[in-house]
């Protein structure tokens, strides 16, 4: 796959003071090395997948239970499962790989060696991340890695070149890391492959921690915008929300079985006639809710939850009202 070069310009903030001056962070930066593992070393490399069964769960293939593809035979879909979720895994790599180069900048570019140390465990976490996920695809999967989604590509193109410290860190820890622990978590639960569960779950294990770090070094910082920073920082989290949360339609998957494109354009409206449903998947409805809570709770938290933001989470389907966790 070609690679991407993006042209940034970053300040480098060279603290040279080395006392904790934030306990909070160098917690932890603390907890970062307790619970780091090894992607070649801890994970079961030896289990073999047995790709005939698939890797998700089938309800989370798109359009499962419509017309649309019950009129696959079994072992047509059986190749659908595998190919829609090695598509869903190659998003979330080439997000991780994405999440790696960002951290490498922000090690740069936060204030305090409280934050640079923790975002630099980050990147030790990213880059195992990536390593695991690229194996599992490669080693279990027959290489099966697809290139990287539209919406993926446009909102790291943005994080990785904007030369703001909390721009990135709200675009990476607060915002693309809460869909992304929402996804593990899913995975980790549901996930007909074992070894696949076993790595979501170790995943998920750091993105918590990431998740942490936002609400611990943005507060302070948004509050201190002018009225025109915030603005600019409100329009990022309503762009970056549109495309975490917009539809990524995975055709790649369903050509790799044949599929024409009137029975593309079936499935896509299957889709979201589902995704509308009141009978919808569970989990995948009990996925939505947790994921648009935890949105919302962190956005309150670091101080972007007011009435503007809330209007762009309305039209998404968001809830801003959903603060239990708050």
């Amino acid at each position: 796959m070609p690679a991407d070069i993006i042209t940034t310009t970053l300040d480098t903030h060279f603290s040279r003071v080395y006392d904790t001056l934030a306990p909070d962070l160098r917690r932890l930066y603390e907890n970062a090395k307790r619970d780091q593992w090894n992607a070649a070393r801890d994970v079961d490399w030896s289990v073999t997948v047995d790709l005939d069964r698939g890797i998700f769960a089938d309800e989370l293939v798109d359009g499962h239970g419509t017309q649309a593809l019950k009129k696959l035979d079994p072992k047509t879909f059986r190749r659908l499962n595998v190919e829609f979720s090695c598509w869903r895994l190659s998003q979330l790599l080439h997000g991780e790989e994405g999440a790696m180069l960002a951290c490498a900048q922000l090690v740069d570019m936060v204030p305090g060696n409280d934050a640079k140390f923790f975002v630099a465990t980050q990147v030790v976490d990213e880059a195992r991340h990536t390593e695991v996920l690229s194996r599992y695809l490669a080693d279990k999967c027959e290489g099966r890695l697809y290139e990287m989604n539209a919406n993926v590509r446009k909102l790291f193109d943005y994080i990785l070149g904007h030369g703001k410290w909390f721009v990135k860190t709200v675009g990476l820890q607060l915002l693309a890391e809460t869909f992304a622990v929402s996804i593990f978590r899913m995975l980790t639960e549901s996930a007909q492959d074992p070894l696949l569960r076993d790595i979501c779950k170790r995943i998920l294990s750091d993105e918590s921690r990431h998740m942490g770090f936002s609400v611990l070094s943005l507060p302070d910082e948004i509050g201190g915008l002018d009225k025109g920073e915030l603005a600019e920082l409100e329009d990022f989290v309503h762009e970056a929300l549109v495309l975490l949360l917009s539809g990524q339609f995975p055709q790649q998957a369903y050509e790799a079985v044949g599929m024409s494109g009137s029975e593309l354009d079936e499935v896509r409206r299957a889709r979201k006639e589902v995704a509308r449903s009141t009978d919808h998947v569970l989990f995948r409805r009990l996925f939505r809710r947790e994921m648009h809570q935890t949105i919302v709770t962190n956005m309150k938290k670091v101080g972007l939850l007011n009435e503007r933001t809330s209007g762009f989470m309305r039209e998404m389907g968001i809830d801003p009202a959903l603060q239990a966790a708050a």
